[in-house]
């Protein structure tokens, strides 16, 4: 008889470090090397180590607790502008020309601010169901707002009132060592959220919900709590670095933050956790931020070079640095966090390398772990009590029914409202037509993202596709002097590849939609400014911007002019750009409406899985969406700039926010399978009349532009909360249902 062997089973992986970690430490050597031999004297320095790491010290601290909200299988995009919202928030209480209150006082009220917007992030998610991205792009948005608005786009500094604190301020500065505090700070903060997510019941909760929400919930873990806790420390841990910030500067700026999120985001999937949940470590996540870091300072401090100038008969040499275009970082750092992104699934989930290994061993390869998807919001189109009133007899009723009547009805009160406030401005033609022709940009992004929300997707890269398309046009007419034509078409191929890309990494690597349009709304921003070297651009043939102008100036450049009456009235209101918007409209709703393909696309949102059971191919309605999505941005950043005659690199900014909440409003679902042209359309209509009723002026008083994307932010995420709320969980016939139990319980036990 044989003896019994038994097997010592596998290890199980250190949940503190292990060999990604060590990996990206040769990556960074072999990166900081490269940078000390293209610019050995910024690289070179122990100045340089030392301000590399002070300046990682900030972003790892935000990286601990992003890296809790990731392994949930949650996103925070809100922690760049909570750390600008808290520097400003701190700056205002605490500058002598403004509120004047001690640091004390100014850092307690700043933390509150943190757990504020952490328990909005949590609650938006868990309670009210909002998927996280909507939620924290929303507050995001929102955030970036109130810090424009209370800088006024103005710096804040108070070096003077510093010094009567010497122990906040000291954070900021150099210890007796000879390196930063924030460092001392980062790594305290680093140990602890290490410890705390690898060997405490925190951590444990933490993995078991990212890992498999239900089975957590079976095992009796508070899964809401779990993760609302998650957005706590991560936004209590934006909230810390935004302090020492402001405590290392003695002011800030309305620039605070600014791709803050994205840099984050990167360095955490950079540090080995999964964009799926269930795995990170923040020994990686700190690491993943000191490779961005470095990256970031690679690029911008450049590379010395030599130039000969000549000056007469005479050559003279000169030492210079050579440094990339403004936005080529972001494109960088864009195009980093899609890369990221892919390796988990695509290499480390099917352990490419261990069965390479094996395979050269002659061993078994081991198991794959399973690979699925994102556990986003399931799609959930149900017809809740709209469905029960499009059965009504009625022709009023049948029109309440429809999702998108809401935006029909709100779009004809704010007309009204602008009537009733302001008669004489509203009532005018041509104040009326302009009002129109701000509505047709966004009324054009609006269409094509009509067919990715209804298809079960989402873009958040419209605007800075608009932008790019825009940029590329004004590029080939003011710099390299094409044509109109060539210009316009070398607009839309920028755009149409933008969308492409969005498409394979969407469709064919299977990521995240909002991921994969995130990672391009920093790249198309950042190509846009590149191509133009964050210079305005003006000054090409008049030719070209007539696709921007009115009717009658059109005629005019031909030399037609109309007689005076109502047709040249109209030609002289009526503007090119809003003709071609009704056209595109029309053709696009009619094919949403009518056609097999626009069935397809709500079928693929509605439930792509009985989509494709039916035939459907789902790839290839989604793929096609995305880049109708991109072609209807690039259209409109054609249009812009023939419009204003120049190119701005700020155009298209939170126009995002604008063509999502008008979706959401004119009846589309968040979730997908429903849209309709007309009421994306309407939702378009409501935002631009909110817009122009915000800016009226009326008795002298007017809100200034910043206070208005807070409000639009608002918007968005009541409309959100109306999709989920009473569209699809049907809240309000769920409580007459109730009350209508009560009364007949009542009418019994009195009967």
């Amino acid at each position: 008889m044989e003896p019994n062997t038994t097997t010592r089973p596998d290890r199980a992986p250190s949940q503190l470090i292990g060999g990604w970690e060590v990996g990206l430490v040769g990556l960074l050597l072999l990166l900081y090397l490269g940078g000390a031999i293209v610019n050995p004297i910024f690289f070179g320095s122990a100045e340089a180590f030392h301000a590399l790491l002070r300046d990682t010290s900030r972003v790892a601290i935000i990286a601990v607790g992003m890296t809790f909200v990731i392994v949930n299988k949650d996103l925070d995009l809100s922690v760049g502008s909570t750390y600008g919202l808290v520097a400003v928030v701190f700056a205002r209480l605490f500058a002598s020309n403004v509120l004047d209150l001690n640091v004390l006082t100014a850092t307690i009220l700043c933390m509150i601010l943190g757990v504020v917007i952490g328990l909005a992030n949590g609650l938006l998610v868990t309670i009210l169901k909002v998927p996280a991205f909507i939620a924290t792009l929303t507050v995001l948005f929102i955030g970036r707002g109130f810090v424009l608005a209370l800088t006024h786009g103005q710096a804040i500094y108070y070096p003077g009132k510093a010094k009567e604190y010497p122990l906040f301020f000291h954070l900021g500065e150099t210890n007796i060592l000879g390196f930063n505090n924030q460092i001392v700070i980062f790594a305290i903060v680093a140990v602890i959220g290490a410890l705390v997510l690898a060997k405490t019941r925190w951590g444990y909760e933490t993995f078991a919900t990212g890992g498999n929400e239900q089975a957590a919930v079976y095992a009796g873990i508070p899964t809401n709590w779990v993760r609302i806790r998650a957005y706590l420390i991560s936004s209590l841990c934006a909230t810390l670095a935004g302090l020492m910030s402001a405590a290392q500067d003695k002011g800030v700026t309305p620039l605070y933050g600014v791709s803050g999120e994205l840099t984050v985001i990167a360095a955490v999937i950079i540090g080995g956790a999964s964009i799926l949940g269930g795995r990170g470590r923040v020994a990686g996540s700190c690491l993943g931020a000191l490779l961005v870091v470095l990256l970031d300072k690679v690029l911008r401090e450049g590379w010395p070079i030599t130039r000969i100038i000549k000056i007469g008969d005479e050559e003279i040499t000169v030492n210079a640095i050579f440094s990339l275009p403004v936005g080529a970082v972001p494109v960088f750092i864009g195009l980093l966090l899609i890369i990221a992104v892919l390796i988990e699934p695509h290499l480390i989930r099917r352990q490419l390398a261990t069965r390479f290994w094996a395979w050269l061993r002659g061993k078994p390869p081991p198991l794959a772990y399973e690979i699925g998807g994102v556990a986003l919001e399931g799609v959930q189109t149900k017809g809740a009590m709209a469905t029960d009133m499009a059965m009504s007899p009625t022709t009023f009723g049948r029109f309440l029914g429809r999702r998108d009547s809401l935006a029909i009805i709100l779009a004809v009160l704010l007309w009204c409202a602008g009537v009733a406030l302001r008669p004489d401005y509203w009532w005018n033609l041509s104040n009326s037509f302009a009002i129109l022709l701000n509505y047709t940009e966004l009324a054009l992004i609006a269409i094509g993202l009509t067919y990715v929300i209804a298809a079960g997707d989402i873009d958040l890269s419209v605007g800075s596709v608009l932008a790019l398309a825009g940029s590329t046009a004004a590029y080939f007419l003011k710099v390299l002097g094409a044509d109109p034509i060539t210009a316009i078409a070398m607009g839309l191929l920028a755009g149409m590849a933008a969308g492409f890309v969005n498409a394979v990494v969407t469709v064919g690597f299977k990521l995240p939609a909002f991921i994969a349009t995130l990672g391009m709304y920093y790249m198309a921003r950042g190509l846009a400014a590149w191509f133009v070297a964050g210079q305005q651009l003006a000054g090409w043939p008049e030719g070209y911007n007539l696709i921007g102008r009115k009717v009658n100036d059109i005629l005019l450049h031909f030399r037609v002019s109309l007689p005076p009456g109502i047709l040249r009235t109209v030609a002289e209101v009526v503007s090119v750009q809003t003709i071609w918007m009704c056209f595109v409209a029309l053709m696009a709703g009619v094919v949403l409406a009518y056609m097999p393909f626009g069935h397809k696309v709500r079928a693929t949102g509605g439930n792509i899985r009985a989509a494709a059971y039916a035939g459907i191919h789902t790839n290839r309605v989604r793929f096609i969406a995305l880049m109708l999505a991109a072609l209807c941005a690039a259209m409109a950043g054609v249009i812009n700039i023939a419009y204003f005659r120049s190119f701005n690199p700020v155009a298209g900014q939170f126009r995002e926010l604008d063509a999502i909440a008008s979706v959401i409003i004119g009846g589309g679902s968040i979730f997908g399978g429903y849209g309709t042209m007309i009421g994306a359309l309407a939702g378009a209509a409501v935002i631009t009349l909110v817009r122009a009723l915000m800016q009226l002026n009326v008795q002298g008083f007017n809100m200034p532009q910043h206070w208005i994307n807070v409000f639009i932010g608002l918007i968005l995420i009541v409309a959100v909360l109306i999709d989920i709320w009473v569209r699809q969980a049907n809240i309000f016939g769920h409580l007459l249902a109730r009350l209508a139990r009560a009364r007949r319980g009542k009418e019994i036990v009195h009967g």
